[in-house]
């Protein structure tokens, strides 16, 4: 069998219910759920993190996060980066004889060229670098140059940029990753696509973000043309996720005046969105097509994470992984040709901004069983640390729409915080309760207090790595 090439493309922020065939139709995405129909489609598929950075990170190095250094989206403090000790996903495709190529969004390390997409095992970047753009008023890093506006809508154009890819590397095996910044706020569409929505009784906030998908969904047609005139499209494998649940809530200065901050979406029964260890921010569709290698017009219900893709995906093409640290992930090639595992393996999730915490927003997942320690109420220690908080997400800010004033990351302290006692533990059985309504842990104290013993260990484990490294 000739070796396929990979696309693999991440929405961002954008969960189950932002389908048009999982939102009872509030949403206009053809082109996803044709390539939905005519490939696979895991219903317990799970990000890396509840947030970009980290997940993205358990993404392209098969490795949880918070052993990479990726812990959260801080660009200018580099709390983004993939640590340059690890090897990403990229370099062993590369090592494999793939063009590589990433276009879109990088998020792993914002600021300095050791951790350019470029440096990172992408022959080819022509994206961002931060943790979203403008739609309009963008600035395209294209290998390491800066090219400024010409006005078109951002999304429209990383679909040129990655037909552009397909159709240069044609004759060779490539590995691309399209990252779409859709959904992403700034919340921005074109107005006839949110007109549509709008007319349809959603909320402007909605609309919007419905526009914003359905305009990616186009850009998904172009890559699945672009692929059809390469005459490759049946020998790629093209898959499509997402790196964490929607947004539920913006800053003020991301939405339109007169547009609530709260503003939510339909999210398919979930609890909890971006940002929570919940189904809601973690859970996210994946749907995948390769016409010469997998089954079509399947459903997998087994669970497999973002850690697992890197190697599944060097299995499936041949390849091999050049790093020397071990992966998290699991192989689950077979999986996705239809075999079920003997047993889940073991899943793990942690997230706070700033240094991590383990007794805040943590989870755990084995089998159906599913323990939460719920997030805390963490208040900053003075109101100089509240504004040296601020002053981070500012900085943030002033990165995004002026990257080229950025050649370093600021050597600042993490504000100082307090820390509450821990809530108790939460058990729920997702075989039953996938929204995470009813908590169970009083019902099976053995149960929750030997799945909590594992997380605390998992993430002193995970946390020490990390420390050997900011060390």
């Amino acid at each position: 069998m000739t070796r396929p090439n990979i696309v693999l493309m991440v929405a961002d922020d954008m969960g189950y219910g932002d389908f048009g065939l999982y939102s009872e139709g509030r949403v206009h995405t053809p082109a996803l759920d044709e390539l939905a129909s005519q490939g696979i489609r895991l219903t317990q598929h799970y990000a890396g993190s509840a947030v970009c950075s980290p997940s993205r990170a358990a993404l392209l190095t098969g490795r949880y996060p918070i052993r990479t250094g990726a812990v959260t989206p801080q660009e200018v403090l580099g709390n983004d980066r993939i640590a340059l000790e690890e090897a990403t996903i990229g370099d062993s495709f590369k090592a494999a004889g793939y063009a590589t190529g990433m276009v879109g969004k990088w998020h792993n390390g914002a600021i300095d060229p050791r951790f350019h997409p470029n440096a990172r095992g992408f022959d080819e970047f022509a994206g961002f670098r931060g943790g979203w753009a403008d739609y309009y008023r963008w600035n395209l890093d294209r290998n390491g140059a800066l090219e400024k506006s010409d006005g078109r809508y951002l999304t429209d154009v990383l679909a040129d940029e990655a037909s552009s890819f397909i159709s240069r590397h044609r004759t060779e095996p490539f590995f691309l990753m399209i990252t779409w910044n859709a959904p992403h706020s700034p919340l921005q569409a074109p107005e006839d696509v949110t007109k549509k929505y709008v007319d349809a009784g959603f909320e402007l906030g909605t609309a919007i973000i419905y526009a914003m998908i359905e305009v990616m969904d186009r850009g998904i047609t172009r890559v699945r043309e672009a692929l059809k005139t390469a005459g490759v499209e049946d020998d790629t494998l093209l898959m499509f996720t997402s790196d964490n649940g929607p947004a539920f809530s913006h800053r003020p200065d991301q939405i339109p005046e007169g547009v609530s901050p709260a503003e939510s979406r339909f999210n398919n029964g979930f609890a909890g969105a971006k940002g929570s260890v919940y189904e809601g921010g973690i859970r996210v569709p994946m749907i995948a097509r390769w016409a010469n290698g997998l089954p079509q017009n399947v459903e997998i219900t087994d669970q497999i994470c973002f850690t697992d893709w890197l190697p599944t995906l060097l299995s499936m093409t041949g390849a091999s992984h050049v790093g020397e640290k071990p992966i998290d992930g699991h192989d689950v090639s077979a999986v996705l040709k239809g075999e079920s595992p003997d047993e889940q393996p073991r899943r793990f999730w942690q997230w706070n901004m700033d240094t991590p915490i383990g007794t805040t927003n943590a989870a755990m997942r084995h089998g159906d069983w599913k323990l939460v320690r719920p997030a805390l109420d963490i208040a900053f220690a003075s109101d100089a640390d509240k504004k040296l908080a601020t002053d981070y997400v500012e900085m943030d800010i002033e990165y995004k729409y002026h990257p080229e004033n950025f050649t370093e990351v600021f050597d600042w302290p993490d504000p100082k915080k307090i820390v509450p006692e821990h809530a108790a533990p939460e058990l729920y059985d997702l075989s039953v309760d996938v929204g995470e309504t009813n908590n169970v842990a009083a019902e099976n104290p053995e149960l929750a207090s030997k799945m909590l013993a594992e997380l605390e260990t998992w993430f002193e484990e995970v946390e020490s790595e990390r420390q050997a490294i900011v060390e």
